[in-house]
Parts: structure tokens; sequence; C-alpha cells
């Protein structure tokens, strides 16, 4: 029987949405899957080896608020310039009390379980990034270095 394979693209550079990409493929590996994650637009935030990633609480009505807040506080205010600090850091305080594992070590897991990560050239090169900004072991290519993979892969993911 023949490897299944995961094919995601992420596009998404904030704190809120580096986790999908990075479990959905951590937990792939562990079935035996066979995985790429090809990293475009801000996505290829998650690829550098120093992070800054912040929550991204503007235009998300869905985001849960301690104690309920969401009914009290109209998604408005959320563009208030202090509160996407705020919201990170009430992000990562929650996260450490329950025990979530950084993205740090999400990537590295994805990294000792083979999980290919492939950083967009054409992206790269637009916002004019140095690649040794990223962390070891990043492969650049462009679409047709996905597509190669994602036209044999049994699932693919747009997150």
């Amino acid at each position: 029987m023949a490897q299944k394979k995961l094919a995601i693209i992420a596009t998404k550079g904030s704190l809120d949405w580096a986790y999908p990409p990075f479990i959905l493929a951590s937990t792939a590996a562990a079935l035996d899957y066979e995985v790429q994650i090809f990293f475009t637009f801000y996505g290829l935030q998650l690829l550098k080896k120093k992070l800054d990633l912040k929550v991204t609480p503007l235009g998300n009505p869905g985001m849960p608020m301690p104690g309920g807040m969401e009914r009290f506080m109209p998604v408005l205010l959320t563009a208030l310039p202090f509160m996407q600090r705020i919201m990170t850091a009430m992000m990562k305080a929650k996260m450490k009390k329950k025990g979530v594992a950084s993205i740090e070590d999400l990537r590295s897991l994805c990294q000792e379980a083979e999980v290919k990560l492939i950083a967009c050239q054409m992206t790269v090169d637009l916002f004019d990034l140095n690649p040794s900004e990223f962390i070891d072991g990043v492969e650049f290519g462009g679409a047709a270095t996905f597509f190669e993979f994602a036209g044999q892969s049994d699932i693919c993911l747009y997150i």
C-alpha cells in the first residue's frame, strides 16, 4: 500500500494561524503520511529563526474572550492599537497554562518527522526577504514545486 500524502499551503503569519499547519503536519507525519507545507505570502513569517508572532483579534469575531467578554467588547474595539498586544499576551498565557506546545516546538517536531518545509521563492523575492533569516532545512521553490507533490496528495489543505 502506498504511503498517504498531505499537502498544506500556509498563507498566514500570525500566532493563531501558525498552529494549524504545524499541528496537522506533525500529526499526519506521526500517522506515517508524507507531508509538505508550502509557505507563501505572510506564512513565510512562520519559517523565521526569530519568531515575533501576534494574535489577530481584528476581524475575528469568533475569537473567544476570557470570561465571556466578547458579549461586551464589540469587534470594533479590537482595532485599538494596544489590543493586539493584549490579546497576544492573553493567548500566550492561556496556551502556557494549558500546556500547548510552542510554535518553535511544533516546527521542530515537524522537521524531526521529515515534514518538507518549502518557502515560496516568488514571495521571498517579492518581499525582499533574506533567506538567512529562515530556519535551517527550509527548501525554496515555486508553485510548480508544490503542485508536483500536491497533485499526488491524498489531502490538500489551504490554511
